[in-house]
């Protein structure tokens, strides 16, 4: 039997888990897992379930007919997802997940890394992941993105771009071309410091808790749907660059972990806010 995972986002009414769920059972489905949320406020319901089933039966069409027309719902089959890590010079974020797909700890393949230099390219040659170096030189930033773009473009299948310390301003034409694919890691407990140097103007203020944020990238820069955060108490004694070296290891678990919800499906966005299911 195949694994497969319904997402709907409708129109919150009476009877919809009945409506959903009688689709379900006559198709003779097995339910694993199942979750629900309604918005009051914007009377949304949300639903994520997971079942096993050893065939299609058209479930999904048989949901749409039965919903309102302005309902988002996806069913898919549960696989491995592929993505492309894009880095900069930092080491930590990248190697991260390295480790984490070498060990099978997150439902992935990492098809290639795109990098503006090329000092992690012995990295990834360590676990045999392709890398890419496109300079920047004399550039600008949309030449650049041409460039990048060409080489995304030579994968029909990507389902998320991994910003892992890729420090470079995307500009919205970049972004648009793979809207809602883009996750990125920012070293600051956002909306706190957006931009650049966030420890050194956390320790200016000095902060009590310091965070990494891992969100959705839009062409707000630093304000896209937020997935996950992750926060660190520290104090007085934390220089800039002691800030910086702990923060990193809070970089590594908040872009972990949005990772893994985005590649197990458990996001839904909504008014530039996530719903985890």
């Amino acid at each position: 039997m195949n694994k497969y995972i319904l997402k709907i986002q409708t129109k919150d009414e009476k009877g919809l888990m009945h409506q959903i769920t009688k689709i379900l059972y006559e198709s003779n489905v097995n339910i694993e897992e199942n979750n629900e949320y309604v918005d009051n406020d914007n009377k949304l319901f949300f639903m994520r379930t997971v079942f096993s089933s050893d065939k299609d039966d058209n479930i999904k069409n048989k949901i749409i007919n039965a919903l309102s027309s302005d309902s988002v719902i996806t069913l898919n089959e549960v696989k491995k997802k592929n993505i492309i890590i894009m880095v900069t010079k930092e080491s930590h974020c990248m190697g991260d997940l390295l480790l984490r797909h070498f060990s099978d700890e997150l439902n992935i393949n990492i098809l290639s890394i795109i990098s503006n230099y090329n000092n992690l390219s012995e990295l990834a040659s360590k676990f045999n992941i392709p890398y890419k170096y496109i300079a920047v030189d004399s550039l600008n930033r949309e030449e650049h993105e041409i460039l990048v773009t060409n080489e995304l473009n030579k994968f029909n299948n990507i389902d998320f771009i991994v910003l892992a310390k890729y420090m470079r301003v995307l500009t919205p034409n970049f972004v648009s071309n793979f809207e809602g694919k883009l996750i990125n890691i920012h070293h600051s407990f956002l909306p706190a410091f957006i931009g650049a140097n966030p420890y050194k103007r956390a320790h200016d203020r000095g902060v009590k808790i310091i965070g990494a944020t891992s969100h959705y990238v839009t062409s707000d820069l630093d304000e896209g749907p937020i997935i996950t955060q992750e926060i660190l108490h520290v104090n007085h004694t934390y220089s800039a660059t002691d800030l910086k070296v702990a923060g990193r290891n809070v970089e590594k678990i908040a872009l972990s972990k949005a990772l893994d919800l985005a590649i197990e499906e458990k996001i839904f966005i909504f008014n530039n806010k996530t719903i985890i299911l």
